[in-house]
């Protein structure tokens, strides 16, 4: 009979197969190069995991390309316009990460002189910074062994373990035994290796097995319950909220907007001015101004975390001398729809043909 530890998962295994297969992203230092003693900026990993949060990699690659080369670094963001920040962060949602990205940026300055705490602790103590990001960025840019688990890797420990309780139940042991396989050495090449692991071999639907470092261990492999893990408990139907939003142009061009309040959802971003966003089919509001207002034909549709979103689009021409009772006009040549998040992108795409179509 063959010893049961020898078929025991090892950091070392699958390390080797990270330094063959790291995935290419613009905020990493490939194993080769740090081997070789090159170190991971703190700024572009705390950058990335802020990015990442909630969204892909390959949503994220690009917004950091452009951040990274707008604000090279963390003093050049701290010294940001908030309104340049919020426009460049547009697209990818969640916009009190990018609230907090400036609040944080500004207190690396003011209290750390610039350069990022190097310990989970911390940096926890920053804004924006919670358990997994302070984890990640002390993990992946300072090379302590914290235990750094998002899905892959909770989907990864799931199979290797045959963990069958279902999901959110299941976060503490999952990290426990992620925390039982961190390596001293080499944590921060570790930290990345599971989660490219989770991410292209370990995957959610038809892991690659055959060709995973973790095989011989894998006890879900073994057991032909792979495909089945992570249990998930089902998640409860989102709601569906109604709204208005009012699309008005004044005659020289410039468009009727409004800053939305700092906290909430679209907190601090440009917007079309328009009604509370309810569950009931007719929300109770009033235009922004007196216009001869026009109804688009269908809605701009667009899902957040907890609820889906309908919006009637109306429109109308103002007269130069308009006098809103919100919002502010934008002359035409510094509007810009890519400025707008994506709702109100949607939105926009709605409405302009009416204005382009209309005497």
């Amino acid at each position: 009979m063959r010893d049961e530890a020898h078929f025991a998962p090892r950091a070392a295994d699958l390390l080797a197969w990270y330094d063959a297969n790291a995935r290419d992203m613009p905020w990493r230092v490939p194993p080769a190069a740090r081997a070789a003693g090159a170190r991971p900026d703190p700024y572009a990993v705390w950058l990335s995991e802020v990015m990442l949060q909630q969204t892909t990699v390959a949503a994220v690659r690009g917004y950091f390309e452009r951040f990274i080369t707008r604000w090279p670094d963390v003093a050049a963001l701290a010294a940001a316009d908030d309104g340049d920040v919020m426009a460049e962060w547009a697209g990818l949602g969640y916009y009190a990460r990018a609230r907090n990205l400036l609040k944080c940026a500004r207190a690396v300055v003011a209290d750390h002189g610039g350069r990022f705490p190097d310990t989970r602790a911390d940096l926890q103590t920053l804004p924006g910074i919670g358990p997994y990001t302070a984890a990640a960025i002390a993990a992946i840019a300072f090379d302590q062994p914290e235990v750094v688990v998002d899905g892959n890797v909770e989907r990864v420990m799931a199979r290797l373990h045959d963990h069958r309780e279902a999901l959110p139940g299941a976060k503490r042991a999952l990290t426990e035994m992620a925390a039982a396989l961190t390596p001293d050495a080499r944590p921060g090449d570790y930290a990345q290796a599971v989660m490219d692991l989770g991410a292209t071999i370990c995957t959610p639907k038809s892991p690659a097995c055959g060709i995973c470092p973790w095989w011989a261990a894998c006890k879900a492999r073994a057991a032909g319950s792979a495909a089945d893990l992570p249990v998930k408990t089902p998640k409860k139907a989102k709601p569906v909220r109604h709204g208005r939003a009012y699309v008005a142009r004044r005659r020289d061009g410039a468009w009727l907007l409004e800053r939305r309040p700092e906290r909430g959802l679209l907190g601090g971003m440009l917007g079309w001015p328009g009604s509370e966003w309810v569950e009931a089919q007719a929300p109770h509001d009033a235009p922004p101004v007196v216009a001869d207002w026009r109804t688009v034909a269908g809605e701009a549709r667009h899902t957040f975390t907890h609820f889906h979103l309908r919006l009637c689009i109306y429109v109308a021409d103002l007269p130069l001398d308009a006098d809103p009772g919100t919002g502010v006009f934008i002359p035409a040549q510094a509007f810009r729809p890519s400025d707008l998040p994506t709702v109100m992108r949607k939105v926009f795409d709605l409405a302009r043909g009416e204005f382009d179509t209309a005497g």
